[in-house]
């Protein structure tokens, strides 16, 4: 995604910029592991500095020391975010993912409690940037979400404001990145909600666009339409 904005009258010239990396997290500066640690398949009982806070988020026995149970409850989540290696260490990357996803599941069914998101729109698609989710409601009543997403990554950043649903394309592909961005809707610019072939978690974002999991950009493709509204507000963190 540039930043620049591309007009929605050059809508087919509209690149998409959207996707931005795909690839997986990944746990830096540990020690070597043997070379079938990142399959999963092993659980090396190494401590990282983010112990205790991993128990405590995956409702194990806190006591900051590494056990099988916990280094494959580390693991399973790990596995579950796109979150590599895969063997149970709780470092950095791994605790802030825990952060983001406790937010995420703190948003309940009334992601709109502080009210940030117009209720006297109808039908809007709202995208919290801090806490990275998104919903599509209609008046005071949820009728989608919330989701998880992956927004833009620093001087990527996907842009505030009230927006609206310009152009939409089922099977579209990015002529910047060569990449697929299946059920893109554009609704600023080259910024569009699509599909992502990856973890939704993964740092360090995207270029813009808001990346959704295959299965919530289906339903949003299903519920939103041409003209419909797009409210994005907040900061993620890092930007």
């Amino acid at each position: 995604m540039t930043s620049t904005r591309i007009s929605r009258g050059r809508r087919g010239a509209v690149h998409a910029a959207a996707a931005g990396l795909l690839s997986p997290l990944l746990v830096v500066g540990l020690q070597s592991a043997p070379a079938h640690a990142a399959s999963g398949s092993w659980c090396g009982g190494m401590q990282g500095p983010y112990q205790k806070e991993a128990e405590r988020f995956l409702g194990r026995k806190v006591d900051g020391r590494q056990s099988v149970g916990d280094c494959r409850a580390i693991r399973d989540f790990q596995r579950g975010h796109g979150i590599y290696p895969q063997y149970g260490y709780a470092g950095p990357v791994t605790w802030n993912v825990m952060k983001v996803v406790k937010q995420q599941r703190a948003a309940g069914k009334n992601p709109n409690r502080a009210g940030n998101c117009p209720v006297n729109k109808g039908r809007i698609a709202c995208v919290d940037l801090t806490r990275q989710i998104s919903w599509i409601q209609d008046g005071r009543k949820l009728v989608k979400g919330p989701v998880p997403v992956r927004t833009g990554r620093n001087k990527h950043e996907t842009r505030t404001g009230l927006h609206q649903v310009y152009w939409r394309h089922k099977d579209h592909v990015s002529s910047l990145y060569d990449v697929p961005m299946p059920y893109s809707q554009f609704f600023d610019g080259g910024e569009a909600f699509h599909a992502i072939d990856g973890s939704v978690w993964s740092a360090p974002g995207s270029h813009g666009c808001v990346n959704m999991r295959t299965a919530d950009a289906k339903s949003y493709w299903k519920l939103l339409k041409t003209g419909d509204e797009v409210y994005v507000y907040g900061r993620k963190a890092g930007t």
